[in-house]
């Protein structure tokens, strides 16, 4: 077995755990491994191999971490897509003190939490997150 045939099997084995686990940093180790086995195929040294692959590796991971950062990886709680009841409407008739109060949503009785920095009036909110049987909400005409 060559060099560039490790490097190329090993790619895939991680592009392969990649897509069993969902992660892109191991989409980004992958890219290395290949990178790695071009510059084997090409007759290039291990040193030269190995520095390549880590120096993507190393890279594409900074490169996903800022990503993340810039897009403000808010979480779960606010991703429609994990709670569907994330942009939905709830008609909220009486605030406590506390920026507190209970709604009739979806056939049952929720805590609703009023977003940091909004005003407290009886009306329609819009879900904006959910945390734990919280649903965090805003005023609907912004």
């Amino acid at each position: 077995m060559t060099a560039a045939t490790l490097w190329f099997v090993l790619g895939l084995a991680l592009l392969v755990a990649e897509l069993a686990t969902g992660t892109f940093y191991l989409l980004m180790l992958a890219m290395a491994f290949a990178a790695g086995g071009l510059v084997a195929l090409a007759g290039g040294p291990l040193a030269l191999q190995l520095v390549l692959a880590a120096a993507i590796g190393f890279a594409g991971s900074i490169w996903l971490r800022r990503v993340r950062a810039l897009r403000g990886a808010r979480g779960a709680a606010h991703d429609p897509v994990q709670h569907m009841d994330v942009g939905q409407t709830v008609h909220v008739d009486e605030w406590s003190p506390g920026g507190t109060a209970r709604a009739q949503y979806r056939g049952a009785l929720w805590e609703v939490e009023l977003a940091r920095g909004e005003p407290a009036r009886a009306g329609e909110y819009t879900i904006q997150a959910i945390h734990a049987n919280r649903l965090v909400v805003v005023p609907r005409n912004r």
